[in-house]
C-alpha cells in the first residue's frame, strides 16, 4: 500500500461565522491509498479548535507507512499502528482510516453501510447550517435551503432571539440549535431554551463551554429539550465521563480518528443511553460521504459540510429532498473529479 497526501483549500459560500470565529476558507488535506491498481480517498478537515493544521498534518503523514502490511484488509491492525503513531492528529488519522475503509470497500466491492448491515432507508434528513450573519444575509440563506427540512442555527453571541426571529420571519422548519459553548450562565441558557422550544427548536448542542460539566449537567436536567455534546466529545475515551451530563452525543469522524472508531462509539454511546447525531467539519464529499455510511445508526444527523463549499473535489451520497440518500457504490460511494490532477 502507498499513501500519498496533498492539502486543498475550500471555498466556502458565504462567511462561516459561530460564537467564536468566522472564516471564509477551509484547507483540508486530501489522501490517497493505492493498492493492486485500487485507490482509495480519504480527507482530513482541521479547524482551528481541534489544534491540528496543514504542517501538523503532513509531518504526521509522512511518517506513516503502509507498506509494512501485507494486506489492506487488517483494519484492526493498521487503526491501531496508525493510532500509535503520535499522540492526537485525529483528523490526519481519520484522512488515514477513510481511505483505507473506502479502498477495502472497493477491493470487496461493496458499500460499508452494507457490509456494516445497516438499512439505507433507515437514514435520516439531514440539517443545513445557517451561521452567523446579518438579519439580511440570514434570511438570504434560509431562502438558499429551501430543499432542506431542517436548519441548525449557530447561536452563543448576544443576538440569539434575533437570528431566531429572523430564521423564523422566512420558515417553520425545524430546528437543530448550536451554541458552540457560547452561553455562559446556565439559568439564562434554560431561559432560553425553552423558549427556543416555542419557537420550534429540537435539540440544543453544547450550550456552555465543555469543561463546564456542572452546569451542562443542571442544563441538562432542566432543559425541555435533548443537549447534546460536540466539543466536550471527541473519541470514544471521553464518553466514560458524560453520562447524566448531556442526553446525547455528536460523533465526527475528524474528532474520533475516522469511520472504524465513529462506529464503535454510536455503539457505546447506545449501551450508556445516549443518542448520538453524526455531524461534520467543513468538508468536501468524500468526508462527508464516509460519515454517511454510519448515519442509518443515528437519531440525527448535520452532514451538510458539502454543501457549504463551491469548489467539491468529489462526487458522493446526495441530499434529496432534505434526507440522506446512500449510493450502492463500493467503498464510501464517491467519484473524484479533480483529484487525480491534484495528486500529479
Amino acid at each position: 500500500m502507498k499513501l500519498k497526501f496533498r492539502p486543498y483549500e475550500l471555498q466556502l459560500k458565504h462567511a462561516f461565522t459561530i460564537a467564536s470565529s468566522s472564516r471564509t476558507t477551509t484547507t483540508v488535506m486530501l489522501t490517497e491509498i493505492a493498492y493492486e491498481g485500487v485507490t482509495g480517498y480519504g480527507e482530513a478537515s482541521m479547524p482551528p479548535y481541534l489544534g491540528e493544521n496543514i504542517q501538523s498534518a503532513a509531518e504526521f503523514l509522512s511518517r506513516v507507512d503502509l507498506s509494512r502490511f501485507s494486506s489492506p484488509f487488517l483494519l484492526e491492525d493498521i487503526i491501531a499502528y496508525v493510532d500509535a503513531a503520535a499522540m492526537g492528529n485525529n483528523a490526519a488519522k481519520a484522512s488515514v482510516d477513510i481511505a483505507l475503509h473506502d479502498l477495502v470497500g472497493k477491493l470487496i466491492g461493496q458499500p460499508w453501510h452494507r457490509l456494516w448491515g445497516l438499512n439505507p432507508a433507515k437514514a435520516p434528513n439531514t440539517s443545513f447550517t445557517i451561521g452567523m450573519d446579518t438579519p439580511d444575509v440570514v434570511r438570504q440563506k434560509v431562502i438558499e435551503a429551501g430543499a432542506y427540512r431542517i436548519l441548525k442555527v449557530k447561536l452563543g453571541r448576544n443576538n440569539d432571539k434575533e437570528m431566531i426571529e429572523t430564521v423564523r420571519s422566512v420558515t417553520d422548519k425545524p430546528i437543530y440549535v448550536d451554541a458552540n459553548q457560547g452561553w455562559t450562565d446556565r439559568n439564562m441558557a434554560v431561559e432560553m431554551i425553552h423558549w427556543l422550544k416555542e419557537k420550534g427548536a429540537i435539540l440544543i448542542e453544547q450550550p456552555m463551554h465543555r469543561t463546564a460539566h456542572d452546569d451542562n449537567a443542571w442544563i441538562t436536567q432542566h432543559s425541555p429539550l435533548p443537549i447534546v455534546a460536540d466539543e466536550a466529545i471527541q473519541t470514544a475515551s471521553d464518553l466514560v465521563g458524560l453520562k447524566g451530563i448531556y442526553s446525547g452525543i455528536n460523533i465526527k469522524l475528524m474528532k474520533c480518528g475516522g469511520m472504524r472508531n465513529a462506529f464503535k462509539m454510536a455503539a457505546m454511546a447506545r449501551m450508556m443511553g445516549l443518542k448520538v447525531m453524526i455531524g461534520c467539519m467543513t468538508e468536501t464529499s468524500c468526508a462527508i460521504s464516509a460519515a454517511a455510511q454510519l448515519s442509518p445508526l443515528v437519531d440525527w444527523a448535520d452532514l451538510d459540510g458539502n454543501l457549504l463549499i463551491s469548489n467539491d473535489a468529489y462526487e458522493g451520497v446526495k441530499i434529496v429532498d432534505g434526507k440522506i440518500t446512500l449510493n450502492e457504490m463500493a467503498g464510501i460511494g464517491i467519484t473524484s473529479k479533480q483529484v487525480s490532477k491534484l495528486f500529479n
